[in-house]
């Protein structure tokens, strides 16, 4: 069983590939009421212990719908924040608080920041606070670091500056998290 936990790193690092022609490869125009999904898998470092999972993502305007899976498909966590808070289903529990971070840090033992990256995951600074950014030749976002947080951007859909990421580390303090995106869903809102 440990040698499954070594290779599925392996297999994190290895099976990403660029979304096919009929998937979306640029941010939406009105990036700030964007409604998305995305399908992926995490790598997460915190605290010397390492985890992965897939990931299925959902967000629309003031919500967010977050499925963590096994290595085998089976759903191991459940995020779902509106305005009202957010709430956090884990084996048969249900926990609820007013702030993600904090709540995934309680359950879960690693800080999700979801507050900035339903920007971060477009390439663009969440609004309210200063963001620094770095670019690379093409014009893409390749560094940006806000609220305490460094958000390398590795992989694009595409060439072009608006195009959506599909690999990004976020590092603070003792947390790293690897995000690989297989699949996006956009729908642009006017």
């Amino acid at each position: 069983m440990r040698w499954l936990l070594l290779l599925f790193p392996c297999v994190l690092v290895g099976c990403a590939s660029a979304p096919s022609a009929s998937q979306p490869v640029t941010r939406p125009a009105q990036a700030e009421q964007a409604v998305f999904a995305l399908t992926g898998r995490l790598a997460i470092r915190h605290d010397g212990e390492r985890s992965s999972a897939g990931v299925r993502w959902s967000h629309r305007s003031g919500a967010d719908e977050i499925l963590l899976f096994t290595p085998l498909g089976q759903t191991m966590a459940r995020i779902d924040r509106d305005a009202q808070g957010v709430v956090l289903d884990t084996s048969g529990k249900h926990y609820a608080a007013q702030d993600t971070e904090e709540l995934t840090q309680r359950v879960l033992g690693w800080r999700l920041p979801l507050d900035g990256l339903r920007y971060w995951v477009l390439a663009l600074p969440a609004p309210g606070s200063k963001a620094g950014i770095e670019h690379d030749a093409n014009g893409q976002v390749s560094m940006m670091r806000q609220d305490g947080w460094a958000i390398r951007y590795t992989r694009y859909a595409a060439q072009m500056p608006d195009s959506l990421p599909l690999r990004m580390n976020l590092q603070r303090e003792e947390v790293e998290i690897q995000l690989l995106i297989d699949e996006w869903e956009i729908q642009s809102t006017h």
